[in-house]
């Protein structure tokens, strides 16, 4: 699953899965639990995010450990 962020609606999490598809819920505590389908989604408007900045909205509790950890970035060489 990838999580993206729309500049028009900031205020909401968008989230695409090859089981789930598009849905949209709200950037809160609990938002998955509220999820629906997005409609009317611009691709131009939205940006892929670390899943784990959602971490307080339930997205995190679908996910296996190893998807969690494949979303963790690598440390930048100096």
């Amino acid at each position: 699953m990838k999580l993206y962020r729309s500049t028009n609606y900031p205020t909401r999490w968008y989230a695409f899965g090859p089981e789930i598809g598009w849905v949209m819920f709200p950037a809160e505590a609990g938002g998955w639990e509220k999820r629906q389908p997005a409609r009317a989604l611009d691709p131009l408007d939205v940006r892929e995010v670390p899943l784990r900045l959602a971490f307080n909205t339930g997205i995190l509790d679908t996910h296996t450990p190893a998807e969690a950890a494949l979303d963790v970035p690598f440390p930048e060489a100096a």
